[in-house]
């Protein structure tokens, strides 16, 4: 195995870990891995969300075996993420690469301070779906296709934050993002072709093995302090390259 290999697997062990359990930062935080080590930015979000299509499966299945999915949520979250992750993958694969990075590093670090945001801001909890999901979900599929990464950052915060129940919604938004991420898949396999194994399948391989431990994490780790590190650790990143872009390191 080499270094990348190794490296690779472990960032998507560590993702999916996070995603499984806070239902959210495995597409932001393997793009921005995949974008430091050079990979333009329609291929590297093409690269997260094939693995996706396995790593998110995984996932849902483990959720809906711990009863975290509340169907009404994969309902009306579903058909418009898909619809969003169609038009951002589309849109991204037709830009131009050397834009399309600067803009993509800036999406990452708001990403990264709306969560550090909304690790302050968790609401008393609700019962019912907001009326309001299903554009969550299509800006919630957009920006993820679009930029790398989002689904999570967008749809899981802003449920949490409008008090939502954790456990349900992490589950639910995890089982919803399988769908999102095979439309946005089938999108760039379309425009671009397949994505380069040497960086999928470390990918997946590291996902796979983490994927099971979603649903059991998500009823034993603060969501609060999950966040705030996550957040943390998208906005050093989103800093670091763009202070390189800009030449001012």
């Amino acid at each position: 195995m080499t270094t990348e290999f190794v490296l690779l697997l472990a960032i998507g062990f560590v993702a999916q870990l996070i995603d499984g359990a806070l239902g959210m930062a495995y597409g932001v935080i393997t793009n921005s891995a995949l974008l430091m080590i050079g990979l333009p930015p329609a291929h590297a979000s093409a690269v997260v969300h094939t693995a996706e299509v396995f790593t998110t499966g995984a996932s849902a299945a483990s959720h809906i075996y711990h009863r975290n999915v509340d169907w009404r949520f994969v309902m009306r979250l579903g058909i418009p993420g898909v619809l969003g992750a169609i038009l951002g993958a589309w849109i991204l694969s037709n830009l131009d690469l050397a834009a399309a990075r600067r803009w993509v590093y800036l999406y990452l670090l708001v990403m990264g301070c709306y969560i550090l945001f909304k690790s302050f801001r968790i609401a008393p909890q609700r019962k019912d779906p907001a009326k309001w999901l299903p554009p969550v979900g299509f800006a919630g599929g957009f920006l993820d296709a679009s930029g790398g990464g989002g689904w999570g950052p967008m749809v899981t915060t802003t449920l949490l934050g409008s008090g939502h129940a954790p456990r349900q919604t992490v589950g639910s938004v995890n089982t919803t993002e399988f769908f999102v991420t095979l439309a946005a898949a089938t999108t760039f396999f379309v425009e671009l072709g397949i994505a380069p194994l040497q960086h999928l399948l470390p990918i997946i391989i590291g996902g796979l093995i983490a994927a099971p431990l979603g649903g059991w994490a998500v009823k034993k780790v603060s969501a609060r302090a999950l966040m705030t590190a996550v957040g943390g650790v998208i906005v050093a990143l989103s800093l670091f390259q763009l202070a390189r872009i800009y030449r001012l390191i």
